[in-house]
């Protein structure tokens, strides 16, 4: 399904209005029954990205042309040559920050994934499959770039899925991530174009407890890099990509407070063992974003606090790709010392979780809890955003506009799809 196709039968102007979008509730969220001898797959959706010079320009105009990561304000029938002409202009300097950062001139983001589904793979049959007989595969599906969710479909028909499982690469979820993947899942099966699986999906796990210690065993693995006698006294600033706030305010988006529940449940397990700030990354175009923005953050925390070690740790990411492996690592330090005459003398990006341990048994333990198995650990669930009792995972933004529109304990209500769970 091209990206026109994909928004034609959607109805562009309702795209972004469609609530299912924010809650994810195009699917059941529901633990699938699995007898023995079905096959499970396990579908891991992420972004994706070019994999060659040549194919940076599709790559760009694919992500363009999705309104939930790019809502121009056009008519539906003008998205189309404005998003060509975007990509034509944008791909020549994109091409050279990617051929930066490895040397296939692409995103190494498709060969870690790749790896990713390997380790999950095995460990969902070693620890899974034989108590309840099935079999477990897992398949990428990238959303703009391939392999595209038609191959992974594909390749699932071919080796006789009976059941699957969604399972998003992004901790916290958000419209413009998983809600993107989601809807374009829905709509091929709406298409004809894959078959109607019996289907459960992942929400989130920003604070699922085997994630919070992987990315607390890769901060001890960045805080190596600075001199010894400084480490205890670097400063660790989280950066998460960015999204308009509006996606807050008026659709009610969860993302930036289930970033933040990261952020907490991060420090909380290693005992505040220093001072951290959160700030988000990435920001385009004129519209309102979250803030504090990454390379103001910086500028603010040498300048103001005086602080000359900094670690950065990308906690949005699982992968390496174009957001940790250039823009944090190479464009931003480049940025803040040619534009603010800033420079951070022990300044270093934290490595991404790729295949750690401890992520890959996250994965697992996850997917293992969308479907009816013996030993399978209780479901994961998410806390809903914007609620005044739950301020230990509020951070300033949404205080800012609960306060604005009088959101209180009393008034707000539960949403009925999720209800909170523990800390």
């Amino acid at each position: 399904m091209t990206p026109r196709d994909f928004l034609r039968r959607y109805n562009y102007e309702n795209y972004n209005q469609d609530q299912r979008i924010v809650d994810g509730s195009f699917f059941s969220a529901d633990a699938l029954d699995v007898d023995p001898g079905d096959t499970v797959g396990v579908v891991l959706l992420n972004l994706g990205g070019p994999d060659s010079q040549e194919t940076v320009r599709p790559f760009l105009y694919n992500l363009f042309m999705d309104p939930a990561i790019i809502d121009i304000p056009l008519p539906g029938f003008l998205r189309h040559p404005v998003c060509k002409l975007i990509s034509k202009l944008r791909a020549p300097s994109v091409a050279e920050d990617y051929a930066e950062i490895d040397e296939s001139g692409g995103s190494p983001i498709n060969e870690l994934t790749r790896d990713q589904s390997d380790r999950l793979e095995a460990m969902l049959n070693e620890r899974y499959g034989e108590s309840s007989g099935a079999t477990f595969k897992t398949y990428i599906a990238m959303r703009y770039w391939k392999p595209f969710s038609e191959e992974a479909a594909r390749q699932m028909e071919e080796d006789g899925v009976d059941k699957v499982v969604l399972l998003p690469l992004y901790p916290q979820y958000s419209k413009t991530t998983t809600g993107a993947s989601l809807s374009y899942w829905k709509e091929l099966e709406k298409a004809g174009e894959i078959p109607d699986w019996p289907t459960s999906y992942v929400f989130e796990y920003a604070a699922y407890p085997k994630y919070v210690q992987a990315i607390s065993d890769r901060i001890d693995e960045g805080l190596q890099k600075f001199p010894e006698e400084i480490r205890d006294d670097v400063h660790l600033l989280f950066s998460a990509h960015g999204t308009p706030v509006k996606e807050m305010k008026k659709r009610r988006d969860p993302y930036c407070c289930l970033v933040h529940s990261t952020v907490k449940h991060v420090m909380e397990h290693r005992e505040h063992d220093r001072e951290f700030t959160t700030a988000f990354q990435s920001k385009v175009g004129p519209a309102e974003w979250l803030t504090p923005g990454t390379p103001d953050e910086l500028v603010r925390l040498h300048e103001e606090e005086g602080k000359d070690a900094v670690l950065v740790i990308p906690v949005a990411f699982v992968t390496e790709h174009i957001e940790t492996s250039y823009e944090l690592a190479i464009e931003i330090p480049e940025e803040l010392e040619e534009d603010d005459d800033v420079v951070i003398p022990h300044y270093h990006v934290m490595p991404a979780l790729n295949s750690h341990p401890k992520f890959i048994e996250t994965l697992a333990e996850v997917t293992a809890a969308q479907v009816n198995l013996p030993e399978a650990p209780a479901a994961w669930n998410t806390r809903p955003c914007f609620k005044a009792k739950n301020r230990d995972v509020r951070c300033h933004q949404c205080e800012k506009i609960a306060e604005a529109r009088n959101w209180t304990a009393e008034t707000e209500e539960e949403p009925e799809s999720r209800q909170p769970a523990a800390a």
